[in-house]
This record gives structure tokens, sequence and C-alpha cells, in this order.
């Protein structure tokens, strides 16, 4: 898939215009519903070769923040061939109550994938848990990126941004 068509089929799977209140707790005139285009099998695919790219020879292991990076960070297990870990928002109270799912050892460089970034908040919460297990995260990588201040906040967290979209790409000029 062309980025062209991954941009269309991502705004017409996925963008919804209304009244929303993001997880940043921001108001917002538009939502991205990444379940609507991460269950879409040829958008799936296409975003774990977009996510592939990001993946160099000293990367070890890709992670994917529970829910919405779960099915990236497999995507791009498949893409690579490289194994890949969940990391939860919190530890469960049953089980084995880890918060990392999948085996993360201390000295694994890891990519980490995300669906959509306003804030950033997730996803450095899911890269502190990665870091406090003595891996190093080389980079985190986010589908779309809101422009809402997430690659700033990451940056000021110590880690690399990217993003394979921006809502400027996907043709939104809505600010909030």
């Amino acid at each position: 898939m062309t980025r062209e068509e991954l941009i269309k089929r991502i705004k017409e799977t996925a963008y919804l215009e209304g009244d929303f209140i993001l997880r940043s707790g921001k108001r917002s005139k538009y939502y991205l519903d990444k379940y609507l285009f991460e269950t879409c099998p040829d958008i799936l695919k296409a975003l774990g070769e977009e996510f592939a790219k990001h993946i160099t020879d000293d990367v070890t292991l890709i992670a994917g923040a529970e829910l919405g990076g779960v099915a990236l960070a497999a995507a791009t297990a498949m893409e690579t061939g490289k194994n890949w870990v969940i990391i939860r928002n919190s530890k469960k109270a049953y089980g084995t109550g880890k918060l990392v799912e999948g085996v993360l050892k201390a000295g694994d460089v890891v990519l980490i994938v995300e669906d959509i970034a306003t804030t950033g908040g997730q996803v450095i919460e899911a890269a502190k848990v990665i870091t406090e297990a003595g891996a190093t995260v080389k980079e985190i990588v986010c589908v779309i990126d809101r422009k809402q201040g997430a690659g700033e906040n990451i940056a000021q967290a110590g880690y690399k941004f990217e993003s394979i979209l921006t809502k400027d790409d996907l043709g939104i000029k809505d600010t909030q």
C-alpha cells in the first residue's frame, strides 16, 4: 500500500467528527478511532511494514502498550520476525500480576509502537516500565501524531519520537 493509499484508508475508516473527550482529558471536534483502522487487515499490514522501517540492527524487541499498541506490535513483529511484548497500563490483581507480558530482558533495545499520540502520556509511562526493567528505548513511533504536544513531551522525557503520519497528512485542520 502506498503512503497516499494508507492515508486515504485510515481517514475513510477511522476519522470521526463530533464532540469527543480524549484520553488526555482534552476536548476535540474530531476523533481518530484507532480500533477502526487497527481491525482492518490491509491497514494493519501496511502499518506493520511502516513500523518495520524503524527497526535498526540493534533493536532486539518491539513493545506496544495495551490496548491500542498490541495489534500494532504484533503486526510489526510478524513483518520483522522480532519478538514483542505488551506493556500493561497497570498490574493485574490476579495471575502473574505482571506489567510486561512476554519476555523483556535487561539489555534489550526496544522499539515502542503506539497508535495515536496526543500528549504522549501513556507511551511515556510504557517507556518508563521498559527502562526500569534495564532495557533501552531506542525510539517511540506512533501511527498518527495529533500535534498536541506528544513530540515535545516525549523528547522532554528523554526519548526519540517519530510518527508515520500527522493530523496534517490526513488533512485535518482543526487545532482542537
